[in-house]
């Protein structure tokens, strides 16, 4: 159904309801009007990476693992998975009666922040720390989520609008400053790619203010951006308990219906909260009138009925048997395997049965569920851990020894024993062995959002980037005994494993990579599988924060790769293979002059037409890529640029990517197409412009920060255009 249909018969219905009807309607948990034919309708439902919070689903590697595969192509198959299950589970509770919380058909997914600090406890639900990556990937799930058919398959919505990433403590009283540059540059991006090119159907506000305005009030964001330059036609939603935040913690209203009227007057349709409870207050004390109710309530209805909620659909016939089928299982895998990068390798991987017959595995994530998950998850009927997938691979062929080695995060397992009470078995277990796993990490208790799951640190941020102390212990210890070991990291975010990095064999960054991710870890070790993920963000040594901004500063200088001046640990988008593949040159079919020429022509003053403008590919780049190794694999061409701007990023940014695949020996060309956008800067005002003098294009396969990890023989090759 299009939009002009669905507003009709939204604004009919919406016609025959009382005022009192209406306004309960922006309710996140809007209740039936039976005389109407309207069921009850719970608004609140999340997919992040999987259907979650609702039971069963299949479980896909947590959003900063997804983004890891660097695969948008990947990324939209995930998302027709999920939006599969969630009509599939939607039609089987309605039928049952039950509209419950997270049974809906409005997924409060992706998350698109930008994961600017490395402290940041929810930057896993993100997509990294790139705006085009972030944007390309975003785009693709939504698109999965939305489908193609005549009907709205899911609503995907794009969180949190905007300029939002941490600290999680202050959220409810926080003021987020953003200069133009930076709010063009690096935080509205994605959010404009989503609503323009892939039509997202709603739009979430994030808690805290930016440049003094709340989020979900926010003149310029809501009105002059969202609703003006971008001309967004879905509905706007509050993160849960936002409004709340305006009389109780952001002190620019006084009262639950100043805050209401606030917030509906700026465009926020729905709320998710209790605070909409006093619009009809508002409404007496002539704060709002009827039409402020009536068109936010047109808004939710359109999109219930783009969903077909009113009418038989062709998704009303997907069956429940699909939920965590064999075929949305193999996706889950396949994406597990593109998530996972390989940080180190000394040639200990991969691992041979035949040369290493007692393995340990030992740490507090190795036969952990918790490691596999992240957080907004849903719940598998099987998992498999670490440990498990290791056992299940090697049978009988090796003997698996295994110990805990160290709680999580206090300095012991058992209450009444004292410190450390673990290390003994974990050296005991790897003087035993030929070759140790060491599983380490986090899990969302440690890294999430604030108040989530009771988390240890209770804001869900992290204080700096090393591992609990007691960690820190056990792997020195483990290192100590002198046997090789093979470090696999699950964290959702840069840890610093400098200790790891200079002593360990090898070191694998696994992130949380879902349900069955123990027995994709053990096809990578064991090399059924190559390893061929990219980090979608820099991992930083623990000192190189006295180098950023404090946490508060949404500054971008000195973050990120394209600001960062210092020497990473592993820098954005790095990555190895059991190959040995390198690039041998870079072509480009048009110079810089000819591609500023066309992007200074643009008018920028129609937003929506200016960005379809930006999004042509006119320039080809042809990259020679050469895998001198013995085993194929696949891998991710990367292509930066750099103008020759005072406007220009200090560093050279993200302008294309594509994953593809190479044989041992074989030489291929790749080609990539590089949007116009890239050549165009953010000025000082926010304003797009085309003034370099010149560019440098660079191919690489493993980001192109220079830091000691890059230096692996694959090198880059610039030219300049």
């Amino acid at each position: 159904m299009n939009r002009e249909e669905a507003i009709k018969q939204a604004e009919e219905l919406v016609g025959g309801m009382t005022l009192e009807e209406m306004a309960e309607q922006l309710r996140y948990d809007a209740p039936a009007i039976e005389r109407l034919g309207i069921p009850e309708y719970n608004w609140w439902s999340e997919g992040l990476h999987g259907v979650a919070r609702a039971g069963q689903a299949t479980v896909f590697p947590q959003a900063i693992g997804m983004a890891a595969t660097w695969d948008d192509e990947l990324i939209k198959e995930e998302a027709t998975v999920i939006s599969t299950e969630a009509r599939a589970k939607y039609n089987a509770y309605s039928s049952q009666g039950d509209r419950d919380i997270y049974k809906g058909l409005t997924l409060w997914s992706p998350n698109i922040n930008i994961f600017r600090d490395p402290r940041w406890g929810r930057g896993h639900e993100t997509l990294g720390e790139d705006p085009y990556l972030t944007s390309r990937l975003g785009v693709a799930f939504v698109e999965g989520l939305q489908g193609d058919g005549d009907f709205l398959k899911i609503a995907a919505c794009a969180k949190h609008f905007a300029v939002h990433s941490g600290p999680e403590a202050l959220r409810h009283e926080f003021d987020a400053k953003s200069n133009m540059k930076d709010m063009w540059e690096t935080y509205l991006p994605a959010f404009e790619a989503l609503v323009i090119e892939a039509d997202v159907e709603s739009v979430m506000g994030a808690y805290n203010r930016t440049n003094g305005e709340a989020c979900c009030a926010n003149s310029y964001l809501m009105e002059k951006v969202l609703r003006g330059k971008w001309n967004f036609e879905g509905h706007f939603v509050s993160d849960c308990w936002a409004i709340r935040d305006f009389h109780e913690h952001h002190k620019i209203t006084s009262s639950p219906e100043e805050s209401a009227a606030l917030a509906l007057k700026r465009g926020c349709d729905l709320n998710c909260g209790c605070t909409y409870r006093s619009i009809l207050e508002a409404y007496d004390k002539g704060l709002i009138d009827k039409e402020d109710i009536r068109k936010a309530a047109v808004r939710l209805f359109t999109t219930r009925f783009m969903l077909g909620q009113f009418e038989h659909n062709e998704y009303d016939d997907i069956s429940y048997d699909v939920v965590e089928c064999k075929e949305h299982l193999k996706v889950a895998r396949k994406a597990a395997e593109e998530s996972i990068v390989l940080l180190k390798n000394n040639g200990i991987l991969p691992l041979s049965k035949d040369r290493y017959k007692k393995i340990g595995v030992i740490g507090p994530n190795a036969d952990s569920r918790r490691a596999l998950m992240g957080n907004y998850h849903g719940t598998a009927s099987r998992y498999t851990t670490v440990l498990e997938g290791i056992q299940d691979y090697v049978g009988d062929d090796c003997r698996v020894l295994y110990s805990l080695g160290s709680h999580l995060f206090l300095d012991k397992e058992e209450f009444l024993a004292k410190e450390d009470d673990r290390i003994a078995e974990a050296k005991i277990v790897a003087m035993n062995s030929d070759v140790v796993i060491l599983c380490l990490g986090l899990d969302e208790t440690l890294e999430g959002e604030e108040g989530d799951t009771g988390n240890a640190y209770a804001s869900g941020d992290k204080r700096d980037l090393m591992l609990p102390p007691g960690q820190r212990r056990l792997l020195g210890a483990v290192l100590a005994v002198g046997k090789p070991v093979i470090v696999c990291m699950m964290a959702g975010s840069a840890i610093d494993m400098s200790v790891a990095d200079e002593k360990a064999d090898a070191v694998v960054q696994c992130w949380y990579p879902g349900a069955q991710g123990g027995k994709t870890v053990a096809d990578i070790l064991f090399g059924e599988i190559s390893p061929s993920g990219k980090l979608p963000l820099t991992f930083y040594k623990n000192e190189d924060l006295e180098k950023m901004p404090s946490f508060e500063d949404y500054n971008m200088k000195g973050r990120t790769y394209r600001y960062f001046k210092g020497t990473p640990l592993y820098p954005f988008g790095y990555g190895l293979t059991y190959a040995d593949n390198v690039v041998e040159s870079v072509s480009a079919d048009k110079t810089y002059s000819e591609m500023a020429s066309k992007a200074g022509s643009i008018d920028f003053s129609d937003a929506r037409k200016a960005y379809e403008t930006l999004s042509d590919t006119d320039m080809t780049v042809k990259v020679k890529v050469s895998n001198k190794g013995r085993c194929a694999t696949e891998d991710v061409l990367q292509i930066y640029v750099h103008v020759n701007s005072d406007n220009e990023v200090d560093n050279a940014k993200l302008a294309a990517f594509k994953r593809f695949s190479i044989e041992a020996g074989e030489t291929k060309e790749v080609e990539v197409k590089i949007p116009n956008r890239a050549w165009v800067v953010i000025d000082k005002d926010g304003n797009r412009v085309s003034d370099g003098s010149g560019a440098k294009i660079t191919a690489s396969l493993g980001g192109i920060n220079p830091c000691p990890a890059n230096d692996n023989g694959s090198g880059f090759v610039s030219i300049d255009i």
